[in-house]
């Protein structure tokens, strides 16, 4: 067999990489798709030599070919596509000429310097490169002391860490610009002296959602007030900090640093709602019922101020104890209030059902002055942030129902109902976390919320978690609305974090227009369809490089506890062997194939499970090992069977 297709290269750190195809022809024989769609693979192998003029991500046309039966190599690569720009690596010498020593995740080669691009650079120093055709020109060198893990993971991601001048400059002009008096006139609506305030963690600078709450009245009803950012009086359509905006899509959240989505005079000053100061923003008014249900949906323009900034742990020690230093006596009585409202709107949450995946199961902390992991740990919600989860998740609901309703355009956040098959599978991990889940023919909101209820809160509920995000696949942002499969929700969009994703700020835009009277705003598909599948691809890179530098301060972390065992759960199988997730600290480590005892295995896809002739590892059961290795740079903990180093 072999056949022309379309895919984008892996690259393996030990030189070679793989063609994860995405495109076969639509017609079978000897330049089509194998006979029989089930049959055909989803990678082929790239050698060294035909992967080195290729990165990681590059879209490429290949032909595939079926080396021995089962395994496809691909060779004669055209690229089709590259997002990449820029690459991370270190000067090193070829020939007395400069080369730059790439990140071997992303080439499995060195990159030739324009001639007279680097001459003045020393070996071993840490560069920023533009890509320019088959070579590099430095585009920024690294400051000594940096960190360049950090560095790496941006570059390996495709993330912007550093804006324009231009684009600095014209987020400064167009903060001292705004006028309070001016959008006053205008007819905003004015609640400064509304007592709001913002929950948030102690470190937070981008400030993007304020809270209030009118008591319940006599029927019970109370009006809960979410004020958001108004990020667009800043950002003008069109203009270039908008166009900067959009191309990075997201902030991204490093351990260590945060990487804005918009420079510090907007993100962290003009535009953040800090306590104390008259802040823009958009505010949803919503009326909740005594059963939880938002019986009315307002949005109107305002002006705000916050009377407190709240943290996290001072709001959930007042929830539990009744008393905080960090909660001033002015408003404790909105905390409470703002409880009984987060209560209700969980009552109907639970009634519908669905979980929320969207998080890091294990948390890494840090040392406030050197910035170096101190431990890790399974992240624990606490009521506080369930708090405010509610109030924004229902804000959102609200703006998506609002939209629908007026026929209006918007950028829709949705999350498919998963397929038959991934259901059967979710069973079978389950059964191997010794639960039992019986979902039936389909899989309901309503059934998961069910599931989730057996494993909350238990040891393995972190693995479950991890194996449920991935059985259930990612939501994803579209034109389209539709149902929120996870969150149980018939409509949802992102509306309340505008300073860190243009999402929201795009449907900002569509909602300040209704609310200053445009009614014709008709939906361009095709664009908002391009702007969907942009902020998808950015938002996949920002949490692949969230995850990464997680996993290379683990790595970092456990190199100082090599040799030690661990309780842990089969979470994935890779061609590689398997991916382990520690129970006591919820970090992942890998097992390689050829460290298993019992072997040779093979790989059985439809059970995620490795199958052996004597031993069987399938994902959800329990295994215990040994940390044996660690690799920063890869961000990669190496485990190895418990007592294997005894026995050797």
């Amino acid at each position: 067999m072999h056949a022309l297709v379309r895919g984008r290269i892996s690259v393996n750190p030990r030189g070679f990489g793989f063609l994860n195809i995405e495109a076969w022809p639509e017609k079978g024989g000897a330049s089509g798709r194998p006979n029989g769609a089930a049959l055909a693979p989803a990678t082929a192998f790239v050698t060294p030599p035909d992967l080195n003029p290729f990165l990681d991500g590059d879209v490429v046309d290949a032909v595939v070919t079926e080396a021995e039966p089962g395994r496809y190599s691909a060779s004669q690569l055209s690229l089709v596509h590259r997002d990449r720009t820029e690459l991370f690596g270190t000067v090193v010498m070829h020939a007395k000429r400069p080369h730059l020593r790439v990140d071997r995740l992303v080439s499995n080669t060195d990159w030739p310097f324009k001639p007279g691009s680097a001459d003045d650079l020393a070996e071993g120093t840490a560069v920023v490169a533009a890509i320019e055709g088959a070579a590099v020109a430095p585009a920024r060198v690294v400051a000594p002391g940096a960190d360049l893990g950090i560095e790496r993971c941006l570059a390996r991601n495709g993330v912007r860490s550093v804006f324009p001048g231009e684009v600095v400059e014209a987020s400064r002009a167009s903060a001292a610009a705004a006028s309070l008096e001016r959008e006053l006139a205008r007819g905003r609506r004015d609640l400064r002296d509304l007592i709001t305030v913002t929950i948030d963690s102690p470190l937070t600078t981008d400030i993007d959602d304020a809270v209030s709450v009118l008591p319940a009245g006599l029927d019970g009803a109370l009006r809960v007030l979410v004020s958001i950012a108004d990020v667009d009086a800043f950002v003008p359509e069109g203009s270039p900090l908008d166009l900067e905006a959009r191309a990075r899509g997201t902030s991204v959240y490093l351990a260590g640093r945060v990487i804005p989505m918009l420079p510090d005079a907007i993100s962290s000053e003009a535009a953040s709602l800090l306590p104390g100061v008259d802040r823009l923003a958009l505010t949803v008014e919503l009326r909740i019922d005594p059963e939880g249900g938002v019986t009315s949906i307002d949005l109107h323009e305002s002006v705000i101020r916050s009377r407190a900034r709240l943290t996290y742990d001072a709001v959930e020690e007042f929830l539990t104890t009744g008393r905080s230093a960090g909660v001033p006596g002015e408003v404790e009585p909105l905390v409470r209030w703002l409880r009984t409202a987060a209560a209700r709107l969980s009552t109907v949450r639970a009634a519908r059902g669905g979980v929320e995946l969207d998080r890091e199961e294990a948390y890494v902390t840090l040392d406030a002055e050197t910035r170096e992991p101190t431990g890790v740990s399974p992240r624990a919600d606490t009521g506080a942030h369930r708090l405010i989860e509610r109030l924004m998740v229902a804000a959102n609901e609200a703006v998506a129902s609002w939209l629908v309703a007026r026929g209006l355009p918007g950028v829709y956040r949705v999350h498919d109902e998963p397929t038959e098959e991934r259901v059967r599978a979710l069973e079978r991990f389950a059964h191997n976390f010794g639960v039992e889940a019986g979902f039936g023919p389909r899989l309901s909101p309503r059934g998961l919320a069910a599931f989730e209820a057996q494993f909350r809160g238990s040891g393995i509920a972190p693995a479950i978690r991890t194996v449920l995000g991935k059985a259930l696949g990612p939501a994803r942002y579209t034109a389209d609305p539709g149902l929120h499969f996870g969150l149980g929700a018939p409509l949802y969009l992102h509306f309340t974090s505008p300073i860190r994703r243009y999402a929201d700020l795009a449907v900002h835009r569509v909602v300040k227009r209704y609310l200053q009277g445009r009614r014709d705003q008709h939906a361009d598909v095709e664009a908002l369809a391009s702007l969907a599948h942009h902020l998808n691809a950015r938002a996949r890179s920002a949490a692949k490089a969230e995850t990464e530098r997680h996993r290379m301060l683990v790595a970092r972390l456990f190199a100082t506890r090599i040799g030690e065992e661990i309780e842990g759960n089969i979470v994935a199988i890779k061609p590689f062997g398997l991916v382990v997730q520690m129970v006591e600290s919820g970090a992942t480590g890998t097992l390689a194939l050829e460290a298993l005892p019992g072997g040779p295995y093979r790989i059985d896809a439809a059970a995620q499970a490795l199958i052996g002739a004597d031993r069987r590892y399938g994902v959800g059961e329990p295994i215990r090992a040994a940390i044996a290795s660690t690799n920063e740079e890869l961000g990669r903990v190496d485990l190895i069977p418990a007592g294997a180093r005894d026995a050797s």
